[in-house]
This record gives structure tokens, C-alpha cells and sequence, in this order.
């Protein structure tokens, strides 16, 4: 009993790190065949040079992403403190489309009225900031740390398996490994298909954006396509942006938008990722609607995140345990073999 409660106090504690770990397990299970496909095209090429170099590339094409943000945003940023001060004057005098808003709604006088309560509020924003860097900071360190365990897992993972294998008999071991590749290719699946309804659904955006003549139709299609690959809340996320920035161009173009993204996340929540998820992820479309919502009802946005590879994960293993219960072990392919068929079949 004693043993029960400090395992699970230390898992408690270490919460944090243990969610940082399993994602590094799901990033180091797709990044795997990468790792083993290059050492069968490189003989010599040794493990620790071909894991590095997967992650290498992997961390390049992040920056490359990164870099199409920044340095747009960037230049607008600059172009923006430019003409920062004279959008100020033209407010403050009811001057330009910011000034005619406001002297419309009646806020410049608000502001003037209550610049005390205003001044006050501003104030107290302080906190709020401080909390928001370190909670960039932890962020920033957790992404560090998951990319590090997900290297180690890669490099070390086969010796660990092989060193837990040999513990058991030769049969046992087997079907460990088959059942491990198969849910291996599930959590592959999952990451396959996820990105295939990002890729869709930042293609159509674009074409949506640049029929309208919004600016910038490319960036905000890649952070639609990024936003679309976290459940739930990610579609919703890049869909108000999006039109946002389209409402700022112009009335039509914003009343596009809104009516193209209503109609995408229908398409995309009732037929594109029910259908690829249960053909990459051999899940039915009620599982995964059902997994999703549990799971983001359970823990937030990371068990939406994780809820259809784990549900995969649970059904190889409850389909080989149900197999071997009826004398018909799964094939490579994750199906019962028939004890009746034969060689010439």
C-alpha cells in the first residue's frame, strides 16, 4: 500500500516530464524507419550518424517553418513602428480609418474619460506578462528536452527492446516485436494522415485567400495548416485569424472566409479525418469521434493529441490477445491468419 501511494505521488510530481517523455516516444516512433531507411541505404553509415542526421533534417525544415513566419512578420512589424506614430495623431484627431471607428463608437471620448482606470489596468498587466514568459520559457525548454529524449530514444531504443526480449522465449519475443510494429505503423499512420488533412486543408485556404486578394494568402494558409494539426481547438484557432485578416481587406472577403471555414471544419470533422484516420490508423470512424471527444474531455488538448494512436495501440493489442485466444496469431498485416487455409490458397 505504502509503495502503491509513493509510486503514485512520484508520478504526480513528475507529471510534467513523464508527458514530455511519451510525446518524445511518439516523435521517436515516427522518426525510426527515417533512421533505418538510411542506414540500409548508407551500409556503414552507423546509427548515431544516421539518427543525427534524421534529426538534423527534421529540426531544419521546423526552422525553415519558422523562419516563413518570422520574417514576414518581421518586415510588417518594422513597417508598422514606422507608421505607428502618425496612425496615433490621425486617432487621437478622429482621423483615418481608426480615428472614424473610433469617433463612431464613441471610444476616443471613453478613452479620455477614464485614462486613470486605463492607466491603472495597463498596470496590472504586468503579472499576467511575467507569467506568459515563463510559460514561453518552459515551453521552449520542453521542446528542447522532448527533441533530446526522442534522439536517445531512436539511438538506444533497439538495445533496450533487445535486452528486454532476451528475457523472455524465442515465441514470446516474436510476437512481442510483431505486435510492436504493428502498433509502431499505427502511431505512423496516425501522423501520415493528420498531416494529409493539414495539407488539405492549407491548400484550400490558400486558394480561398488568393481568390479574394487577402495578403499574405501563403503565410496564412501554412498557419491555418499548422493550427489544423491540434484536435478541436486548432481548426477553430487558424480559422479566426485567417478572417480576421480578411475582414481587414474587406468586408466580402472576411463574409468568404467565414463561410469557407464553417464549411471545411464540417467536411473536415464529419468525413476527412474520420475517413483517412480510419484508414491509416485501421480505426472506424465512430472510434475515432468517440476517442477524440473522451480524450479531450479527460486531459485537454494533449489527450485529444494522443487519443486516436493510443486507441490504435489498445486494439492491435486487444486483437492479437483475442487471436492467440482462438489459436489464429496475426499476421504481418494485423490479421488473424486462418487456421484452415492453405499454402496453395
Amino acid at each position: 500500500m505504502l509503495a502503491t501511494y509513493v509510486a503514485l505521488l512520484l508520478v504526480v510530481q513528475a507529471r510534467r516530464v513523464l508527458v514530455w517523455a511519451v510525446i518524445a516516444l511518439f516523435f521517436a516512433v515516427s522518426f525510426h524507419p527515417a533512421v533505418e531507411a538510411l542506414q540500409r541505404r548508407v551500409p556503414r553509415c552507423r546509427r548515431s550518424v544516421a539518427a543525427l542526421l534524421v534529426f538534423l533534417a527534421a529540426a531544419v525544415a521546423i526552422g525553415a517553418v519558422v523562419a516563413l513566419f518570422v520574417i514576414p512578420l518581421a518586415q510588417e512589424g518594422t513597417r508598422l513602428a514606422g507608421r505607428l506614430p502618425a496612425m496615433i495623431r490621425d486617432a487621437q484627431a478622429g482621423r483615418g480609418p481608426i480615428g472614424d471607428l473610433l469617433a463612431r463608437t464613441h471610444t476616443l471620448r471613453y478613452v479620455q474619460q477614464h485614462q486613470e482606470q486605463i492607466r491603472s489596468f495597463a498596470t496590472g498587466l504586468s503579472t499576467p506578462a511575467l507569467k506568459f514568459v515563463r510559460s514561453a520559457a518552459t515551453t521552449v525548454t520542453g521542446a528542447v528536452t522532448i527533441f533530446v529524449l526522442a534522439y536517445l530514444m531512436v539511438l538506444e531504443g533497439p538495445k533496450a527492446v533487445d535486452g528486454a526480449l532476451a528475457l523472455v522465449d524465442e515465441a514470446r519475443a516474436t510476437r512481442i516485436r510483431r505486435v510492436g510494429a504493428a502498433c509502431a505503423r499505427t502511431v505512423n499512420g496516425y501522423l501520415t494522415g493528420n498531416l494529409l488533412i493539414s495539407v488539405i486543408c492549407g491548400v484550400l485556404t490558400y486558394v480561398v485567400l488568393l481568390v479574394s486578394g487577402v495578403p499574405f494568402a501563403g503565410l496564412l494558409a501554412l498557419f491555418v495548416a499548422l493550427t489544423d494539426l491540434i484536435p478541436l481547438v486548432g481548426a477553430t484557432i487558424g480559422a479566426v485569424v485567417a478572417s480576421a485578416v480578411a475582414f481587414l481587406h474587406s468586408l466580402p472577403a472576411g463574409i468568404g472566409a467565414i463561410v469557407f471555414f464553417i464549411v471545411y471544419q464540417q467536411a473536415e470533422n464529419h468525413l476527412l479525418q474520420p475517413v483517412i484516420l480510419s484508414r491509416t490508423v485501421k480505426l472506424n470512424p465512430l472510434t475515432v469521434m468517440l476517442a477524440i471527444l473522451i480524450a479531450a474531455e479527460v486531459a485537454g488538448i494533449l489527450g485529444a493529441l494522443l487519443a486516436i494512436p493510443i486507441t490504435g495501440i489498445i486494439q492491435v493489442v486487444l486483437g492479437d490477445i483475442w487471436a492467440h485466444r482462438e489459436g489464429r496469431p496475426l499476421r504481418a498485416d494485423n490479421r488473424p491468419e486462418n487456421p484452415n487455409r492453405t499454402d496453395a490458397e
